[in-house]
Order: structure tokens, then C-alpha cells, then sequence
């Protein structure tokens, strides 16, 4: 399995508008790049330092999954994201292993990638695989 390196952490958030002035004017982040994943009810603002980002994830729905987590966690860390190469290699690797995983295959995401999650039974919180189709 090759792991380079903690593509981002993702953090549930109520609102973006609230929570982004802290990470760019409180911190000093730049703000990467906003966007909405329609598919996963989530709008995301990403904010990038060095190769790792610090990724807000706002519901766009009551029932979306960041709601329910927000509802039952409260707001905070989410899941923590390993960019790797040969997504699917992984996720039949971690299938051979005995890993539950949420899915078996890849699927799009935010910011242009191919991830997969792996169930938190496995991993011990939300782990999401992430890989760059263009590299």
C-alpha cells in the first residue's frame, strides 16, 4: 500500500460562513478553493498548508451525513484523509486484510479526487482514501 502523506482532515462545521473567517483571518490560511458535493450533501472549504488541508464540511441538508454527525458528535474532527496511489490496489488490499470498508470501489470527491472510506469498526474513527486521477 503506498500512503504518501495526510491529504486533509476533515472538519464538520454548521456553518462555512462562520467558520472560515477563524481559519483565514484568525490563522492565516489561505483559502484554497469552496465547492459543493452534491452527491455527499456537503458544500467544502478547503484551506491548504503545505502538501496537507484543513477541509470545513457544512451540511447542505438536514438530513445530509455532516448533519447527523453534527447533531449526534457536535462540531469538530470528522475524518482524516491519506492521499495514496492505486486507490483500488488499497481498498483490495485492505478487503484481503479484513478491513470493513464503506466502499468497495472509488467514487468522486471534492477538490477533483477518487476516494474511498473505510469504516470506522476498522480504523477507529472515519478514514478516507484519497487519489489524484491526474497524477
Amino acid at each position: 500500500m503506498n500512503i504518501s502523506h495526510v491529504e486533509h482532515i476533515g472538519v464538520a462545521v454548521k456553518s462555512l460562513a462562520d467558520a472560515i473567517p477563524f481559519w483565514q483571518d484568525k490563522l492565516g490560511f489561505p483559502l484554497y478553493k469552496t465547492e459543493e458535493v452534491a452527491e455527499q450533501k456537503v458544500r467544502v472549504a478547503f484551506f491548504k498548508i503545505g502538501q496537507t488541508k484543513i477541509e470545513l464540511l457544512e451540511s447542505t441538508t438536514p438530513d445530509g451525513p455532516i448533519a447527523k454527525y453534527i447533531e449526534k458528535n457536535g462540531q469538530g474532527i470528522q475524518h482524516v484523509a491519506l492521499a495514496v496511489t492505486d486507490l483500488q490496489g488499497c481498498l483490495n488490499e485492505l478487503a484481503e486484510k479484513g478491513a470493513a470498508l464503506i466502499d468497495k470501489a472509488p467514487r468522486k470527491g471534492a477538490d477533483g479526487l477518487d476516494i474511498a472510506f473505510v469504516h470506522p469498526k476498522s480504523a477507529g474513527l472515519l478514514l478516507e482514501l484519497c487519489e489524484d486521477p491526474n497524477k
